[in-house]
């Protein structure tokens, strides 16, 4: 970002960045946290049960998924039998708010029944392989 001066020369200053994503590992799962976002955009848990993101934030939080499969604890937990996309469904649009759910074994830590904004939420690391096969099926149209 470049900034000019009344008067003066340009000069360079870079906007301030806040993280879209943040991603911390256990042995066995990721727990992905979204601080930038307002309450109406959070992701959506309904825990142990499934999974909503708004349809605009799909491609950012596949490169994600991308990056989990990258590190080195997805690959110690890694079962191929488990990273199946079939323990997900595939993604289904909700036009009235904006968000793709995804019926699949994501957690939030609460007891509450139903989709709930969820500031953090975790996923087991060998089902991050079927989510993401998911996402990138439901974006695939958009990209062709």
């Amino acid at each position: 970002m470049t900034l000019e001066l009344a008067g003066g020369p340009d000069f360079a200053a870079q906007a301030p960045k806040t993280a879209r994503w943040t991603r911390q590992y256990t042995a066995g799962a990721v727990t992905f946290g979204c601080p930038a976002r307002t309450s109406e955009r959070t992701p959506r848990v309904w825990s142990g049960r499934g999974l909503g993101l708004p349809e605009a934030e799909l491609t950012g939080f596949a490169a994600q998924l991308r990056r989990v499969m990258k590190h080195e604890a997805y690959w110690l937990a890694r079962d191929p039998e488990a990273g199946d996309a079939a323990i997900w469904s595939p993604g289904r649009y909700d036009d009235e708010d904006g968000f793709v759910y995804f019926a699949g074994p994501c957690t939030h830590g609460g007891p509450w029944p139903g989709y709930r904004p969820a500031r953090t939420f975790t996923i087991a690391l060998p089902h991050v392989r079927g989510l993401r096969i998911r996402v990138a099926a439901y974006l695939a149209p958009r990209n062709g």
